[in-house]
């Protein structure tokens, strides 16, 4: 079993699993969007760094990719991380 939390709220260098991409409506496209660039359940997330002004953006790696983005968005993707 496993830690559900938001993908904002991972710590710096830790990894989690994609549970979901929370949909704000009917056709929202940011969580489209997520899913469209590897936001998928099942795969393994690494929150590689955040900015430096409150923490923003944050340099997610998906796979070999890695994204910037809004603490906004990270807070659409639930994951599960393992217990320590």
């Amino acid at each position: 079993m496993g830690i559900d939390m938001v993908l904002s709220d991972l710590e710096t260098g830790a990894v989690g699993t994609v549970d979901a991409v929370h949909d704000a409506g009917p056709d929202d496209l940011v969580a489209r969007r997520l899913r469209d660039i590897g936001f998928v359940s099942g795969e393994t997330v690494r929150l590689v760094t955040r900015g430096p002004l409150g923490g923003e953006p944050l340099l997610v790696q998906v796979g070999f990719t890695r994204f910037a983005m809004r603490r906004q968005e990270a807070q659409r993707v639930r994951l599960q991380r393992p217990e320590r």
